[in-house]
């Protein structure tokens, strides 16, 4: 029988939803509470999933305790001030990407975990992807050889179509573009998920980073009601990694074509990987040996990975290895604020 887990729920947004229905889906798992300042959302919120307590604060949740871990779903600014006081209390925490809004928070974060000694994981949900689980084993048994070059992307289009909704009318994406609303634009909301899924396949972290970015004008003025548009819409970088392999990496809303769309290429002096989540399908195809003298790529076979939610629980009851984990969070916030840094030096490299 598997060891019962209870979970607290910390927000109640659009995310909090999916993480709610992956966590009841495991057996032994109970949502144990949810934590909302607005009641009424809270009230529908713990109806739908039945969770058998709400409460108005963070505090009154952790005074009563009865749970041995917490899932972070709050907007990205919240994530240090309430993640904090959780690993103070002793309890494990998944917490969603960003792990912070900036470098100093998120290493205080991983640094405060790791002394608690509670297992600590961030919500890097393409971790989930087969395709990038076995790239990343292929490249660290040699198949590719020693990383020279990749080039990565992480492709929407969601301010030029409404297939999730009319972006200019619904504050779900109103907000993402707002700086005052918390957001740090597609660099900061997805930029981030590209970044690992590119340095995590190539088993290097980025030294060095050089960045632009880009924001629209999308609107008269550049606000609609109380939303001023002036988060980045575009990125693009120069990644230089560990062993000195270069590589490029973009992020955008505007990529017409592409609802939600991550790709890699990645080539050492053996061979090539190409890796794909496109239209939610995962892709992995390898170039080496023989076929490198005629450019044939050969698709590989992936089997299915434990998800995020099931790896977290996994970690509690001791069975699994807690990865992503907050010291790689704040490694990666280390890399969005160098990037945003070369950016507002019009691109100038900057050591990571």
């Amino acid at each position: 029988m598997a060891k019962p887990v209870r979970v607290l729920i910390i927000g109640t947004g659009g995310m909090a939803k999916n993480h709610a229905e992956q966590f009841k889906a495991i057996p032994g798992v109970t949502l144990a509470g949810g934590v909302d300042t607005r009641p009424a959302q809270l009230a529908a919120f713990c109806e739908a999933h039945g969770i058998e307590r709400g409460f108005a604060s963070l505090d009154e949740a952790l005074a009563w305790g009865e749970f041995e871990a917490v899932t972070n779903v709050t907007p990205d600014a919240a994530h240090f001030a309430t993640t904090m006081p959780v690993i103070a209390a002793g309890k494990h925490v998944l917490c969603e990407k960003p792990l912070a809004t900036n470098e100093a928070d998120a290493t205080a974060m991983a640094d405060a975990a790791a002394r608690a000694g509670v297992v600590n994981m961030v919500n890097l949900s393409y971790r989930n992807v087969a395709a990038l689980q076995r790239a990343a084993q292929l490249v660290r048994e040699g198949a590719i050889g020693t990383v020279r070059h990749f080039e990565a992307s992480y492709l929407q289009s969601w301010l030029t179509q409404p297939a999730w909704g009319e972006w200019s009318k619904e504050p779900q994406w109103l907000w993402r573009l707002s700086s005052k609303h918390g957001s740090k634009g597609v660099l900061g909301d997805v930029g981030i998920h590209i970044l690992d899924f590119a340095t995590f396949i190539a088993g290097q972290d980025a030294v060095q980073v050089s960045c632009l970015l880009k924001t629209f004008d999308k609107a008269p003025g550049g606000q609609i009601g109380e939303y001023v548009l002036d988060a980045n819409d575009s990125a693009t970088m120069q990644v230089r990694l560990t062993n000195g392999a270069l590589g490029t990496v973009a992020a955008t809303r505007f990529a017409t074509g592409h609802l939600n769309d991550l790709r890699l290429r990645i080539y050492g002096d053996k061979g090539g990987l190409t890796v794909g989540w496109e239209k939610n399908v995962s892709s992995l195809s390898i170039c080496r040996g023989d076929d490198v003298l005629t450019g044939t790529w050969e698709p590989v076979d992936c089997p299915e990975v434990p998800n995020v939610y099931q790896r977290f629980i996994a970690a509690i009851r001791g069975e699994g290895v807690a990865e992503p984990d907050f010291a790689r969070g704040a490694v990666l916030q280390r890399m969005l604020d160098r990037a945003e840094q070369s950016a507002r030096q019009e691109g100038l490299a900057l050591a990571v």
